[in-house]
């Protein structure tokens, strides 16, 4: 025996091809995809970090701003002037301290909500001075408070006399002057400019103010930023004065060394105390984000990747389908089956195929169709001959019933059955013709139900439904009595039994339903019924479902739906047509 040949099928080499040429792709916009993924983390982490930076400046700016509003409001106070102007001893200058400057710098000092320390340097010297005692202490320690003193206190101090020229309204100065930097304060220094003479304006005092440094950069702080990182400010000689990190062991003199390659260093300038605001984050906190986004990359291409190579799986699985379909027509046609059809959707050259398929089959299904009909007679006179095998016991039955009736004298119901029976078999002869008019066919099934009621009496109720568009047309005859002596048969239990048959105009033909109430039957009952080698009672509903596939093709016939205790609906469908028709297209009349 010759070994059958193996070859790899084509739906394998579509979707091998087509996953191949995948791959390179999507490997190729993953790729792009984690550059401009990791340069777009960077870029975002700095813009991250400088929106940080700025919000810290706005911060320090704010604080810095509400102190020089404090000076503020003693270097454009025209009372102040006007009150240090005049150089008259006694009470006038005390009157003056009571109840002016005493409340003034009260008021300075509380407008702040922070500790600040306000000394006022005037030129008059009429004045009395008020101050505190805090040699070997930190000022600030007293919280908020002020200090009145005579100028000529400061006028032999360097960062007195070395103080810029002034420019109405904008000289001022941050410096950490005598004991500040020893304790951690800075102090805003400002001439206070008398504007008697508007043209020629002159000092007549000095201000300082004094803050915390931890005050003013309050906001530096590293959690503000990634693990790990470390935030500081140095002034104008590159010294560090605060430092803030998330490594509790760097030391201000590191800071020089955290400059290298293994940190991203950001720097944004506080221009208005002339320091420099920075931030070192390790690289390797970066890089952790950027190992994340290769991660995810890898995992959204090996996805892509599975889901093009699923959908490539069904595309070729799709196309293989129709291969296979036709492969299978044509070996259905070889093996002498004619009737298999192809159908796609869309005008492809699988359609075009499928078209030629079908007109091929149907070439040759014609070639055959002369010897099938010849063989029809045949069988339609086969089923006669079965037909013929039924109504004797049916005639034999009702006999027995008008026997019966004879007994106990029912004259007028004998009179009723002999005249149904009569009725009936006139309607079953029927000139001897298969093909009948739909309402002769309900009349007909419409008399056996009339004979049997004699029979049954109450015990069996019955009633039409039909849809009078259905009246015009033909039918094959003797398709509804069947099941309805089926259902006396077999259906029966209880006190009574209820018939309905309908009959509508349906999108592909006539459809009539023998709906009743009785036993029902199970799915394997039903399957034993069209099965040629089934069950007796079956015999009567597979000679009306071959009867009209014979005449009218496997798409019309007999289906039964039934359940056990509610019942069984028999759907019987046959196409529009009138018996000229099938005369007019060769078929014979019985």
């Amino acid at each position: 025996m010759k070994q059958k040949k193996r070859f790899l099928s084509f739906g394998y080499k579509l979707m091998i091809s087509y996953i191949v040429l995948l791959i390179v792709p999507v490997a190729f916009v993953g790729a792009f995809a984690y550059n401009t993924a990791v340069e777009s983390i960077r870029t975002q982490t700095k813009a991250n970090i400088r929106g940080t930076l700025q919000q810290i400046q706005d911060n320090i700016r704010y604080k810095v701003e509400d102190t020089k509003r404090l000076t503020d409001s003693l270097y454009y106070d025209r009372n102040l002037a006007d009150s240090l102007r005049r150089y008259d001893d006694g009470w006038y200058s005390f009157e003056t301290l009571q109840s002016y400057l005493i409340p003034m710098l009260q008021n300075t000092v509380h407008s702040s909500n922070r500790n600040i320390a306000l000394s006022l340097y005037i030129q008059n010297e009429t004045i009395p001075e008020v101050y505190y005692s805090y040699e070997g202490m930190d000022p600030l320690r007293k919280g908020r408070f002020y200090q009145l003193f005579h100028q000529k206190r400061i006028l032999g101090k360097p960062w007195f006399s070395g103080f810029p020229r002034e420019q109405y309204g904008v000289t001022m100065q941050w410096r950490q002057i005598e004991d500040d930097e020893s304790y951690g304060n800075i102090s805003l220094l400002r001439r206070l400019m008398d504007t008697y003479e508007p043209t020629a304006p002159s000092p007549f005092g000095f201000v300082r103010i004094t803050v915390k440094i931890a005050d003013l950069l309050e906001s530096v702080k590293d959690d503000k930023f990634r693990k790990g990182s470390t935030v500081y400010i140095e002034n104008e000689n590159h010294d560090i004065i605060h430092l803030s990190s998330g490594d509790k062991n760097v030391k201000p003199q590191q800071i020089a060394l955290l400059e290298s390659k293994d940190y991203l260093q950001i720097k944004a300038p506080v221009e208005e105390l002339n320091w420099t605001l920075a931030v070192n984050i390790p690289n390797e906190v970066l890089e952790q984000d950027i190992q994340k986004v290769k991660s995810v990359t890898i995992l959204v291409c090996l996805i892509m990747i599975g889901f093009f190579s699923a959908a490539g799986m069904l595309l070729s699985g799709y196309f293989s389908r129709r291969v296979v379909k036709i492969v299978s027509v044509l070996r259905s046609f070889q093996e002498g089956d004619l009737h298999k059809r192809l159908s796609y959707r869309g005008n492809d050259e699988f359609n075009q195929i499928s078209l030629a398929l079908n007109n091929m089959g149907e070439n040759m299904n014609r070639l055959i169709q002369e010897v099938y009909l010849s063989n029809l007679h045949k069988k339609e006179a086969e089923l006669e001959i079965l037909q013929a095998q039924i109504n004797p016991h049916f005639l034999y039955n009702s006999f027995s019933s008008i026997n019966r009736l004879a007994q106990f004298g029912e004259i007028s119901k004998i009179r009723s059955m002999v005249s149904g029976l009569a009725k009936f078999y006139r309607l079953t002869l029927n000139e001897g013709r298969t093909m009948i008019p739909v309402e002769k066919e309900l009349q007909h099934v419409q008399t056996y139900i009339d004979i049997q009621k004699i029979k049954y009496e109450d015990h069996l109720t019955f009633n039409f439904d039909i849809d009078q568009k259905v009246l015009g047309f033909d039918t094959v005859r003797l398709i509804l009595q069947p099941f309805v002596e089926n259902i006396l048969e077999h259906a029966f239990y209880g006190e009574t039994i209820h018939i309905r048959i309908t009959a509508e105009a349906g999108e592909q033909g006539i459809v009539f339903k023998v709906i009743d109430d009785g036993i029902g039957m199970t799915k394997e009952t039903i399957r034993q019924i069209f099965s040629p080698s089934g069950i007796k009672m079956g015999y009567g509903i597979r000679n009306v479902d071959q009867r009209i596939k014979l005449q009218f093709g496997g798409s019309y016939g007999v289906l039964l739906y039934s359940r056990l205790g509610i019942g069984t609906t028999v759907q019987i469908t046959i196409p529009y047509f009138h018996h000229t028709e099938l005369t007019d297209s060769g078929g014979t009349q019985g």
